[in-house]
């Protein structure tokens, strides 16, 4: 499973998508999806690597505590091993942001 799997996936909570973040001036209107590549993970066995996954960051962006969208990315996130951490209120942005951790 890689980066573009996961976009696939996401896409399935039917919110917009994208990588890292919007164009300027182009974000859509909350919810929407933002995620990014938070480095690796290799696991060594006989002196070498012999398997590496990638940390992904999964940004959920929301006006008010919305469960049904963190539902919705958590249905797209099934396949995965996720984790998620409590909410944060962006004030300068006046949004939520629900962080999940998955590897691919």
């Amino acid at each position: 499973m890689g980066l573009l799997k996961l976009k696939t996936d996401l896409q399935r909570s039917h919110m917009p998508v994208t990588y890292r973040a919007w164009p300027e001036g182009e974000a859509p209107s909350l919810p929407f999806i933002c995620y990014l590549a938070n480095g690796n993970n290799p696991l060594f066995a006989d002196g070498g690597v012999y398997y590496t996954s990638q940390s992904v960051r999964v940004e959920l962006y929301t006006r008010l505590k919305d469960p049904a969208a963190e539902a919705a990315v958590e249905a797209a996130l099934s396949d995965y091993h996720w984790k998620k951490y409590p909410d944060d209120y962006i004030s300068s942005e006046q949004c939520y942001l629900i962080l999940y951790e998955v590897e691919v």
